[in-house]
């Protein structure tokens, strides 16, 4: 059972970096402002799954240390950046 899980596993880290360079190609090459701060949202809830899948296969407490500081910081700078785009201003 755990060579199963061990296996599935890898297999979403697998496709969660697939999908965490295809939201990276969409920052560098997106429409306009908008969508490249979607795309640079849904990049860094990529790169927390990557850790937590990390910390999983790892068996290691610190990368599970280092999503949570990423979301916090990540919800700040999307609401910074959000903010700068509608206002052409940050505070």
């Amino acid at each position: 059972m755990e060579s199963i899980i061990n296996i599935t596993t890898w297999i979403v880290l697998a496709a969660h970096l697939l999908m965490a360079l295809v939201a990276a190609w969409r920052v560098w090459r997106g429409e306009n402002s908008i969508a490249r701060l979607t795309a640079l949202d849904l990049a860094s809830t990529l790169t927390l799954a990557v850790l937590i899948l990390i910390s999983i296969l790892e068996q290691n407490s610190i990368f599970m240390d280092a999503a949570i500081a990423l979301a916090a910081l990540s919800y700040l700078s999307t609401v910074a950046l959000a903010k700068f785009i509608s206002d052409q201003k940050v505070f």
